[in-house]
């Protein structure tokens, strides 16, 4: 017997799905990314205002590399990130787990979740290991480029090195 529940939409696995800014800059800075790592934490408020401040010449593109062997919450931090980015809310979530590094296991999920006001459940358990292709093929990505950890910052495909600093990649923004 058929389910007359509606399937489930189509999960994206478009490497370029989480965009900040505008999706036709002239530059584009893939950041490979870890919700649980400080560093990331860190480097969010620099590259948002690197895009903010660019009158539209740079956009950001988030890919999910979770260091799942240092970073216990990481994997189902991404996955809860993927939820809400089905909902067009993916870079208010990755805000507000970032604000919350310290609280990522599912309860916490589920709250923030609420908080956004999604359905606390399609971010954890079942539910959200619909979102897993997504998270791999970013990290496969990652892999094949050779991603040390995180954050990696490439601009227009070239790794940038040294700390997310806002001047130095207005410098190196310039410069492409």
């Amino acid at each position: 017997m058929m389910s007359s529940a509606a399937p489930s939409p189509e999960v994206s696995t478009d490497p370029d799905r989480h965009v900040l800014g505008n999706p036709d800059a002239p530059v584009t800075i893939v950041e490979y990314g870890d919700l649980e790592c400080p560093y990331c934490r860190d480097a969010e408020p620099v590259l948002r205002r690197l895009v903010e401040e660019s009158d539209g010449r740079v956009r950001l593109v988030w890919r999910h590399f979770p260091l799942f062997q240092v970073h216990p919450h990481a994997l189902a931090a991404a996955l809860a990130a993927e939820a809400a980015g089905g909902h067009g809310r993916f870079w208010e979530m990755q805000r507000l787990l970032f604000a919350h590094q310290d609280a990522l296991g599912d309860e916490d999920l589920v709250r923030w979740a609420g908080e956004l006001g999604l359905d606390p459940e399609e971010v954890v358990g079942e539910a959200a290991d619909r979102y897993a292709r997504p998270v791999q093929a970013d990290y496969e990505s990652g892999i094949e480029l050779d991603v040390p950890g995180t954050p990696t910052i490439l601009v227009d495909g070239v790794r940038y090195r040294g700390r997310v600093e806002l001047e130095k990649l207005r410098a190196v923004v310039s410069a492409v």
